[in-house]
């Protein structure tokens, strides 16, 4: 009965997205998940047609954030196994994130949007890609995937797994409606003991405390080598730089934008999470200094009365944060705090938003003296102050961060060992 009723509400989902297509704003992220669900899995038949699918590894994440914590397992599974990778994304942004390139990274085949989770679409999904074996990334459930990939043989992983003590997986419904799901996983790796303990208070004996994979692909990514004469010609000048990444909504933009304001000597990068067409409109809103899009830039612009520099365009955040000297995080208003790890491997001291109690690293870089939570534009302002100009802490802070990232690193290998051992 249960799977029966999950049915009928993705059926009535799917009736909600082909409206959305009709009448929908076509710049609004509803609307570009509704076009692409919308020949999601005839995309899939059509690319893969002809192709040789005897060693695929099929790669869920839902956003872009969860794709980096995969992408080292990707290509340290390329390096060991021949193989191809199909990765699907459930949200826009990683889709559009990666095909918007003009090639895909070389570690990864095929990208698509992953079809709604009915049982006729998981069928249909793994008959086309027939892989191997299947591995999601964070916090994914998909009920009818994960029951055909079990009826199938198909090994399954979940990667990085953080269940906090609020957790739906921990309420009564959640045990009832996710349990067989859970269950069809051959290994749930997680980030720490507790969330071990929590998963294991439900009667899973496939629980395994592993670390997080995401440290080591932003000790990569801060090892190589980037360049961009836009943002280094707005750096140029003796200035701060604060980057302000993966902003997510007005919570966020009402204190970066204050910070901005109360500091007119530091330089800022703002970074959407979401490319819009209104993002400049909101960034002047909230702010008073020269304010600037990367797209506008021309070769030669100068760039000195610039404060704020608005990137508007993807994929580039984990590599912008070595330009700065502080950083916020976006996202932390919501449920979805996005990576602080990648401005910590930087030695950057990093604020975020109050929402953490998913999260295991913020709560721990605020231990190290590292990370600050915050709430409000005030505090935001008094923890920027503090530290500005004092050169003692911020040198304790970029060695404390620096060696926290190296403590965390391994992850990846260890995981993607568990991942080739499982027959």
């Amino acid at each position: 009965m249960t799977g029966l009723l999950y049915d009928i509400a993705l059926r009535l989902l799917q009736a909600l997205l082909a409206l959305v297509r009709l009448v929908g704003n076509k710049d609004k992220k509803l609307h570009k998940f509704a076009t692409g669900q919308k020949h999601a899995m005839r995309t899939i038949e059509d690319a893969l047609r002809g192709e040789d699918r005897d060693n695929v590894f099929w790669f869920h994440a839902a956003s872009l954030g969860e794709y980096n914590v995969i992408r080292p397992i990707i290509q340290r599974l390329k390096e060991r196994r021949s193989c191809r990778v199909v990765l699907t994304f459930f949200s826009p942004t990683g889709v559009e994130a990666l095909t918007s390139r003009e090639k895909l990274p070389p570690c990864i085949d095929h990208v698509f949007y992953l079809p709604l989770d009915t049982r006729r679409n998981a069928r249909r999904f793994l008959r086309v890609v027939r892989p191997q074996k299947a591995i999601f990334a964070v916090s994914e459930y998909w009920v009818n995937y994960l029951g055909e990939l079990k009826r199938q043989g198909i090994p399954a992983f979940l990667v990085s797994g953080c269940i906090g003590d609020d957790s739906i997986l921990l309420k009564w419904y959640g045990r009832w409606f996710y349990g067989k799901a859970l269950r069809s996983y051959h290994a749930m790796m997680v980030l720490d003991d507790h969330s071990k303990s929590n998963l294991e208070s439900l009667g899973l004996n496939n629980v395994v405390k592993m670390g997080d994979p995401l440290f080591d692909t932003a000790i990569s990514v801060a090892a190589t080598k980037y360049h961009d004469e836009k943002i280094e010609r707005f750096c140029a000048a003796q200035h701060p730089v604060f980057i302000a990444g993966s902003i997510h909504d007005r919570n966020d933009l009402r204190l970066v934008g204050s910070l901005a304001n109360r500091h007119r000597d530091v330089k800022f990068i703002f970074v959407p999470h979401e490319i819009r067409a209104n993002n400049m409109e909101l960034v002047k809103e909230h702010t008073e200094g020269k304010a600037v899009a990367y797209s506008e830039i021309a070769d030669g612009d100068d760039l000195s009365d610039v404060q704020i520099l608005v990137i508007d365009f993807l994929g580039a955040l984990s590599r912008i944060y070595r330009f700065g000297h502080f950083a916020y995080v976006g996202g932390g208003f919501t449920p979805y705090l996005h990576s602080v790890i990648e401005a910590t491997v930087y030695g950057l001291p990093v604020a975020f938003g109050p929402n953490i109690k998913r999260k295991v690293t913020p709560r721990q870089l605020q231990v190290l003296g590292i990370g600050r939570m915050v709430r409000t534009e005030d505090e935001l302002d008094n923890w920027l102050s503090s530290l500005k100009n004092d050169g003692q802490a911020l040198q304790t802070i970029r060695q404390k961060a620096r060696e926290y990232t190296q403590q965390n690193s391994g992850a990846t290998e260890k995981v993607t060992e568990l991942i080739l051992s499982e027959k």
